[in-house]
């Protein structure tokens, strides 16, 4: 409906119109999710990487040396992105005995499985 054609006869449909229109919109409203904002990344010093992964500075910089920890140099200083270190430190997660031993055990029943299809496949030749 154009706005051209509302006058006081085409009313009761003119407001129906908009009516419909308000109802299509607010679904469309509800519809979406909202909108996700990026996190800012922001930079920290040496300082505040060897308090987050519980560090001295020489231990950080003989890391850093041998590339072994998430940096980023800029000129002469060193900077790191939290996220980026939480991830290096849970990368290095030690196994448990159970989880070891969960694991031996599941690697003995595939290979104990695989040995016994092979005997049994020079069994009947």
């Amino acid at each position: 409906m154009d706005s051209n054609d509302i006058s006081f006869e085409n009313l009761p449909r003119a407001v129906a119109h908009l009516v419909s229109e308000i109802a299509e919109i607010k679904f469309l409203v509800e519809r979406k999710e909202p909108p996700i904002i990026p996190v800012k990344r922001i930079p920290i010093d040496i300082v505040e990487a060897c308090q987050i992964i519980g560090k001295a500075k020489p231990t950080v910089y003989t890391l850093v040396r041998k590339r072994l920890i998430p940096c980023y140099k800029n000129g002469k200083k060193l900077y790191f992105f939290e996220d980026e270190l939480l991830e290096w430190i849970s990368k290095g997660k030690k196994k448990t005995l159970q989880e070891i031993q969960s694991e031996a055990e599941a690697s003995f029943r595939k290979n104990s499985r695989k040995a016994n299809v092979d005997s049994n496949q020079n069994l009947q030749r």
